[in-house]
Parts: C-alpha cells; structure tokens; sequence
C-alpha cells in the first residue's frame, strides 16, 4: 500500500497524516463512480481463527522516528503508520466508514463540555499499559507538561490550540482529567480535531532523562519538561533500537514492535498480550515491507508470493478481474483530506510571483482537474475544487465547492489574467514580466522585467498516477506560457527537503523549494477545518501563507458550530489559493479474500483496524 501524503505533514505524507500503523489514506470519489464500484469490499463468510502472518506492501515508506510526538522539524508522515498502533489517540475518529466518533476504540469513556463550552471533563477507561501499570490522569498531564514547556517544538502543534489553549489542568480522581480553556470552543471541533492529535504516554516509564535513569516526576517543572522531552525525542530519532529499546516496549495500543530494518524500513508487530481494548488481536503477527515503486507492488501481488495487502496502481485497473480470480478482493476507500500543490511564497527566487493572488489564480484556472479525474483515475477522485473534499467531508462542503470551485479549468481566463498584469504570454512559450512595478495593472512588488514565468514543480517517485498527474499539470500550463519543470525523488528525500522549512522559519532563504505536489492531507478528525493548515504558523502551513482575514474565518469555525461560519471560512479558502487545488484519487486496496475484517474502510483516522483482520481457512 501507498500512503500517497504526510500524516499531518500528517497523518499524511503527513498521513497519511492525520491514523494507526496502516493509514490506508485514499481521497474522495465524486463525479461518477463510488467507492465501490469496483465491488469486493465485503468480508468473506467463514469463521474467524487465531494466529496467521499478514505481509502489507508500502511504497517509499520508510519511518524514521518513533517517539510519538515528533519535533516540528520532522515531517516524514509515514512515521505515523509506525507510531499509531502502539499509542493509539485518546479520541479515535471514525467508526468504519462512518463519519462518528468511535468510542469502542478511543481511551476514553466519556468527554464532557460544560461552563459554556470552555471546561473539558475526560473520564479515562480503566485499561492498563502492557506492563500491567494502569493508564491514568498522570499519563495525561505527563503529555500536558511536557507539551506545554516545549511549545512549538511538536509537529502537530496549531498556534493557539492544545496546549496553549489550556488555562489550567486539574485531576480529581486518577481516571478524570478536567481541562480549563482559554476559550468556548465548538466541542465538535475540540473533540473530533483537538483531543484526537493526543496521544498518552507511559509517565511511569518515560518520565526520565537518560536510559540509565530512574523514572520520576521531572516533568512537574518547566526545566524538568524541557530535559525529559529533549530526551524522548534524542531516542525517537535512533533506529537502530526502534525494537529494542526498553522505553517503546511499553505500549498500550493492539501491537508492539518486534523488528526493524533501519536500512530498508522493513517492520514488524506482534500482538501486545496485554491490550486493555475490547477487540484482541487475532494475527500472530503483521509484516510491513517496503516497495521502491507501485508496479514491483502489484508484480509480488501477481506473481502469487508473500505479499498479502497492497495498493492497485489506476493504471492497472484492468487487472481486477484477474486479481479476483488468484484469489484476491478488491476495496477502495475515501479520506477526509484534501490535495494541493503547495507553494512557497518565500522562495527567494519565485517567492515574489506565487504571492501575487492573480499568479496562483491562473495556475490554477491551467489546472484541467476534470480531465485529471477522467483520464488519470478513471473517476475515482475527488475534484479538488478547494480545501474540503466533496464526497468525504459529510455536511461540510459548500454550495461553491459542490458547484465546480471558484475556479475551473479556463486558458483564456488564465492569460486574460496575465496580461491584466503586464504579462506577455506566449502560448507554449514562456511568459514574461513587461510592465514591473507594484501598481494595480502591474506584474507586482519584488517581480523584475523580462522574469519569466517559470517554476521547478517536486513530486514523489514510484507512483505512476502522481507522474501522470503532474505531467498533465506541466502540459496544461504551457497554455499560457507557464512553465514547469517536474521533479521527483523519493518521498523520505522530498519529504526532508520541505519540512525542514517550517512555517515559522519563513521568510527563509534556505527554504529552496518552489512548488511541491505531496499527495494529499488528511484532516486530523472529523471535522475538516483549517487550522494548522492555513492559519499563521501553522504545521501544515509550509509555505508561509499568512492572512489576518483567514486566521479569523478558521477561528469562528473552532469557536462556533455554524455551518455558514464554516462555509466563509472555506470560499474564503478557495479563493485566496493558500495551495493550488488538484484532485485527489480513490485509493484502491488488494487484498487476499480468506483475510476477512478487512473492510470497510476508515477513512477519517486514516486507518484500517488490523486487531480486527483474521483468517477465514
């Protein structure tokens, strides 16, 4: 399988983002087929047995950190697939293919708003680590202090929210947590996009600085918090003793780490004897093998080895019936995400020309997503006509995404455009600046004459579809005399190259990217809003968009639960382009068809519920 973004850089790339150790991440499917068009989704009839190995295919996959709470500076997504199934989030988003909250999974029993929405009450289930020492309100406030002494310092922080947002925190008993707020917050949105980035951890095993020392109580002062986290994250770092290391055997998720491959990215689970939750494990174990490409994917699956999962290439749909008939099932699956190219609106060289609005309107009106939809997926994508999917986000997509977007496909638009600002465009050519200057008519501040209109677009390799797609992308805007010079390499590399420039470092010159096609970001619960996304310093927020307007729209969608709040805030969104809108694709799912749990599929946490899958012979 591919998990084609972040895991919030996200659950995707961050996914996936933003999600357990098999973010199965997939986009929405509108405008034509659904996401089961393709049938096989069901499990088969038969009776679930104990034990049995299951091999599952990534491609370009290879995590590099295990420390659940990774620093800002580390936005390799695919560490999420590691992390998740060891140290579950305290609110699990999605039950199934349903857009609830699934309380069976998440850690706690229930959450409580009160004093008009700005005091949280969470009473924690009464499970136990696997060690046999139970979960309580210390592991919270563990999280809490550290967090709180070493803000921004986590990948996942949003400016304003957890932990910042907390006035105080108080633990009336070992199992209830009661959080004070700096604000009323929707309790949908605190529930389903704050406390879901939370993760526990084991206070009485970690709460330490140094592997010889003792466990203590160092994070109840800041200097203490500081040295603990600096600590975890030192060791989240070291591959070398991902499976060996005493701090990540303690777990209390439906799997621990039995083996990995630092070299390869090659990994494996074994059950945790111990999980407190209500369904166990069924599998013996769970291998996680890297692929350098979606083809060599799909060939091990063909050529009837040990791979049983993988992803089916859009490319090779024609291989259904085949597949069906080895033995085979077939699922596809939607995320609650969206996909962009993002821009760099610092770059030193382009930087000038992506800030100017009327740019990054005309990248994307030379953007043909119907066409992207038809041809490169054969229909199963959503259309990317702004930041909420249509098909995947419940009650949350507006009438102007529902209607097409702000703006669809149209050359002549785009070059009437251009040339309302001193551009000459030669179609097929290359454009250039001939009226600089920073007026109303002109090409705008920091752009010189003759600059031509030209960017480097970087995009993952071994995915033939995001090949195609961004091969289409460089053909469309030569129509205007835009040109675009793809790049790709593997994800870990591309991933490293932009993350390593954080919203809050711009402006930066060493931030050299231009524009950068990740896949797609999942949104961290059910609730699709835009905070670390687009708002000032954001996680997400790589390119440095900033606008007083949009940090107001996103927080009226936190503070409030209107639905017309929510839909100002995401025309507003589609129209100032914070990222250039592109489809985002089904994904679709092989999988042997004796192996039942399988579906359906979550696509809001980004995840299949693999203590769930067994052998049905």
């Amino acid at each position: 399988m591919h998990k084609k973004a972040r895991a919030r850089l996200v659950r995707r790339l961050a996914v996936p983002a933003a999600a357990t150790a098999l973010a199965l991440a997939a986009a929405a499917c509108s405008g034509g087929s659904s996401s089961g068009a393709i049938g096989g989704g069901a499990a088969v009839n038969g009776h679930a047995r104990q034990g049995g190995t299951v091999t599952v295919g990534w491609e370009n996959a290879t995590p590099n950190f295990i420390f659940p709470y990774a620093p800002a500076t580390n936005s390799d997504g695919y560490n999420v697939n590691l992390t998740d199934q060891m140290w579950p989030y305290l609110v699990y988003s999605g039950d199934g293919a349903k857009s609830v909250v699934n309380t069976r999974d998440s850690l706690y029993s229930s959450i409580t708003y009160s004093d008009g929405d700005r005091k949280v009450t969470i009473d924690l289930k009464h499970w136990n680590w696997s060690d046999g020492v139970p979960i309580t309100s210390r592991d919270f406030t563990f999280v809490y202090n550290l967090l709180k002494a070493n803000v921004p310092n986590w990948f996942l922080y949003v400016p304003g929210l957890f932990p910042t947002d907390v006035a105080s925190v108080s633990t009336p008993s070992t199992h209830t947590v009661v959080l004070n707020l700096t604000h009323s917050y929707n309790p949908a949105f605190y529930t389903d996009d704050v406390l879901s980035t939370v993760q526990l951890l084991p206070q009485h095993a970690w709460d330490k600085t140094s592997v010889s020392g003792s466990a203590g109580n160092y994070d109840e002062t800041s200097a203490g918090a500081k040295a603990v986290y600096k600590f975890l994250q030192q060791q989240g770092g070291q591959m070398s003793t991902f499976a060996t290391s005493p701090l990540w055997k303690v777990v209390d998720g439906p799997w621990a780490l039995s083996q990995f491959q630092a070299s390869t990215g090659y990994y494996t689970y074994v059950p945790n004897k111990h999980y407190s939750g209500p369904d166990k494990p069924h599998l013996s174990k769970i291998i996680n093998e890297p692929f350098t490409t979606d083809t060599a994917e799909l060939d091990e699956l063909r050529a009837g080895g040990s791979l049983d999962v993988g992803n089916l290439p859009f490319n090779d749909l024609k291989q259904v019936g085949v597949l069906k008939s080895e033995g085979y099932s077939i699922a596809s699956m939607q995320v609650a995400g969206v996909a962009e190219i993002m821009p760099n609106l610092y770059n030193t060289s382009v930087g000038p020309l992506l800030r100017q609005l009327y740019i990054r309107q005309a990248l994307e009106d030379l953007i043909d997503r119907r066409q992207i939809v038809a041809k490169v997926y054969a229909g199963y994508a959503d259309p990317g006509n702004g930041p909420v999917p249509i098909s995947a986000s419940g009650p949350w997509a507006s009438p102007l995404e529902k209607s097409g977007g702000p703006y669809p496909y149209s050359p002549s638009a785009a070059t009437a455009l251009l040339r309302a600002h001193g551009w000459k465009v030669v179609p097929n050519g290359t454009s250039t600046c001939q009226r600089p200057g920073s007026g109303a008519s002109d090409c705008g501040a920091g752009i010189t004459a003759g600059e031509p209109l030209s960017f480097q677009l970087a995009y993952s390799s071994g995915v033939t579809s995001m090949a195609e797609q961004n091969a289409a992308i460089q053909s469309s805007e030569e129509q205007s005399g835009v040109k675009m010079a793809l790049k790709s390499e593997p994800f870990n590399t591309l991933a490293g190259t932009i993350g390593s420039c954080t919203a809050a470092s711009h402006p930066a010159s060493t931030c050299g990217w231009q524009l950068v096609d990740f896949g797609y970001d999942p949104y961290t619960g059910l609730f699709p809003a835009g905070a670390g996304f687009f708002n000032t310093g954001g996680y997400n927020n790589l390119g440095g968009y900033s606008s007083p307007e949009m940090n107001q729209l996103i927080n009226a969608t936190e503070y409030g639960s209107s639905t017309q709040a929510f839909f100002s805030y995401e025309d507003y969104a589609a129209r100032q382009l914070p990222w250039l809108w592109i489809p985002d694709s089904d994904y679709i799912f092989v999988y042997r068809s004796n192996i039942a749990g399988f579906a359906p599929l979550n696509p809001f946490s980004g995840s299949n519920n693999t203590q769930d899958w067994y052998y049905t012979s």
